[in-house]
């Protein structure tokens, strides 16, 4: 589902706190009771279309364990192209009336708040010269899926998402066609068109909802002041090979994509009056592993899963133009994000760790064209961060959730700059906490209710609480932003 429920444009920035605490927490979680070690937990996450289990006559604990969470059997299943491998994948056997849809939105209520705003002195008076706390609260809607996949014949899969705002806004958030199982082999799968990144966790298909706690920053970030626009949570448009054992337990993709973050019509966004696109192209790489260690009874560990990846890109560092107005990037200059994450189970225990490492180069950082000399003092911009996140599973309808981020800066794009800015400039620290009640997983819908509270620390960036919008008050102290939100998740 798409993750723009709540945020604005403005991606977040990241700044470190007390992490003892947050560790603290994911302790407690491990030891927190200890429910009986039959039940697997999930290796890889993945939406939840009620229409599967209605074209196969299976119910919905055969793919999940808590939807929209896959086991590995459902991991298999769409990693085969979204079928069991047997003669009822290719749509002509089905009933006529049968048709593979699912909507799915979110009614909420949500408060946000962050402090330390640059906001009129006196209100009304257009004298920007106070600092305070803006609060936003009321009832809301996330964006609305309505989301179809399946096969179009056997071994030709398809996924057709248009997405929107909660204004009902339209894009198209993924439009691919699979070739799937090549030469009889699973090991050569291609996909064309927009789709997510084969992320070990994905962003996409998780169970955090909120403003703040609805994204994982680190697929978003990029130090302050870089004209680089990328963002490795986002879904990219082109071609992919990709490719499993018969188990899913060995997986890779080689990517090859548009250096336009997933734009379409040669723009790079999905919507409309996005900027000029760019004319290179970008690769990334994945690759994953899992292994049992033990039986689920004997140990309590399960099936474990590591992975890495790499995302080497350009962007433009100028345009060409007409009348002044900018047409196809030019003068790209390369950057790239590198990483490796884990899906770890103990008996009903689940942690998933990420960790990455992002380099621009110094043309990005300054954001001059590169056939001019850079300015005094300019470096290629580096962070480093990650997050580790965790789901305690009560019995498949009860989740209790929690997650740390932190992402610093390794290298600003200017050390000159300092002291004008901090040196922490950029810097991020996040908790979320969430419960997520399953009441209703049936074959024809789905309903959870979602409970959440998250809490941000940034420096010298405004927060993704509210609309992201605003203009910090004091460069030197932090933006605390928190939110809270309760909503019902539902789709059918």
């Amino acid at each position: 589902m798409s993750r723009k429920l709540l945020k604005g444009a403005n991606p977040m920035k990241w700044v470190p706190s007390n992490t003892l605490t947050a560790c603290a927490f994911l302790v407690v979680a491990m030891l927190f009771c200890e429910i009986p070690a039959a039940r697997a937990l999930p290796t890889t996450k993945a939406m939840a279309i009620p229409a599967f289990a209605r074209k196969y006559g299976l119910p919905c604990s055969a793919c999940h364990t808590a939807w929209p969470e896959l086991n590995n059997f459902g991991q298999v299943f769409r990693d085969n192209g979204y079928q069991l491998m047997n003669d009822r994948d290719s749509p002509i056997w089905q009933n006529p009336s049968y048709f593979p849809i699912t909507f799915r939105i979110t009614p909420s209520w949500h408060r946000e708040t962050a402090n330390n705003q640059q906001i009129d002195a006196v209100p009304g008076s257009g004298l920007g010269d106070g600092i305070g706390r803006v609060t936003q609260a009321g009832f809301d809607l996330s964006g609305m899926d309505l989301w179809s996949a399946g096969t179009i014949y056997k071994n030709i899969s398809f996924v057709l998402l248009p997405s929107s705002d909660p204004t009902a806004v339209w894009h198209f958030e993924s439009a691919f066609v699979r070739f799937d199982n090549l030469k009889g082999s699973s090991w050569f799968n291609v996909k064309f068109g927009r789709f997510e990144l084969d992320n070990l966790i994905s962003e996409k298909r998780f169970l955090f909802l909120s403003s703040n706690g609805g994204s994982y920053q680190i697929y978003h970030y990029n130090v302050p002041g870089s004209s680089n626009n990328f963002g490795y949570g986002d879904n990219q448009i082109g071609v992919e090979l990709a490719g499993h054992s018969k188990n899913s337990y060995t997986r890779y993709s080689v990517s090859v994509l548009s250096s336009n973050e997933g734009g379409v019509n040669f723009t790079t966004d999905v919507l409309p009056g996005a900027p000029p696109s760019n004319r290179t192209y970008d690769v990334n790489l994945a690759f994953s592993q899992a292994f049992n260690v033990g039986g689920f009874s004997e140990s309590g560990f399960g099936l474990e899963r590591i992975g890495a990846f790499a995302y080497i890109g350009q962007r433009p560092t100028n345009f060409q133009t007409e009348d002044g107005v900018p047409l196809v990037g030019i003068e790209n200059k390369p950057f790239y994000r590198i990483g490796f994450a884990g899906d770890l189970s103990y008996k009903n225990l689940e942690i998933l760790p990420l960790f990455m490492y992002g380099h621009d180069n110094p043309y990005l950082g300054a954001g001059v064209p590169s056939s001019a000399p850079l300015p005094p003092g300019a470096h290629a911009p580096t962070f480093y961060g990650g997050f580790l996140e965790a789901h305690y599973y009560l019995n498949p309808q009860n989740v209790a959730l929690a997650r740390f981020e932190q992402i610093n800066v390794g290298q600003q794009a200017f050390l000159e700059a300092a002291p004008t800015v901090p040196g922490s400039f950029g810097n991020v620290t996040a908790y979320s906490f969430g419960y997520r009640w399953y009441p209703i997983m049936f074959s024809r819908g789905g309903l959870a209710l979602d409970g959440e509270f998250s809490r941000v620390r940034t420096l010298g960036a405004e927060p993704l609480s509210g609309d992201g919008s605003g203009t910090v008050g004091n460069l030197f102290n932090p933006v605390w932003s928190n939110s809270i939100y309760l909503g019902f998740d539902f789709d059918f």
